[in-house]
């Protein structure tokens, strides 16, 4: 009977350890090609400069799409990019408060810009 019961316990703990490992989401998306590193507040600032370049950014994610996280606000000081993953990421980990690493070209947006993101890593 203990036998048994051992048998069953350390198949729900396999199936456990198995299920979060190939359940949740990943924290890396798309491939990195060592973009340029630009700060945020140069992106807000002179965005004609980097518009339809590729480049890389890094900050805290701040304000992630509640719905499937398809999107994030990195903030520099009172300056604010909006970073969007649909390409790569379209149900990104909620990640609220944690660093990031993007890469992406910067693109219109409404009336400002945003990183259209060809890469994304949550540290």
């Amino acid at each position: 009977m203990k036998t048994i019961f051992a048998l069953c316990a350390a198949m729900l703990v396999g199936v456990g350890v198995w299920s979060y490992q190939h359940g949740r989401l990943p924290d890396k998306a798309g491939t990195f090609i060592g973009a340029p590193k630009v700060s945020v507040t140069d992106l807000v600032l002179k965005p004609k400069a980097y518009l339809g370049k590729t480049l890389a950014v890094e900050g805290i994610v701040r304000e992630q799409c509640e719905s499937m996280g398809c999107f994030f606000y990195l903030h520099e000081g009172d300056r604010t990019l909006r970073v969007d993953l649909e390409e790569i990421a379209m149900n990104a980990p909620r990640r609220e408060g944690r660093p990031v690493a993007a890469e992406g070209t910067l693109v219109k947006y409404g009336d400002g810009y945003q990183l259209w993101a060809s890469a994304v890593e949550f540290k």
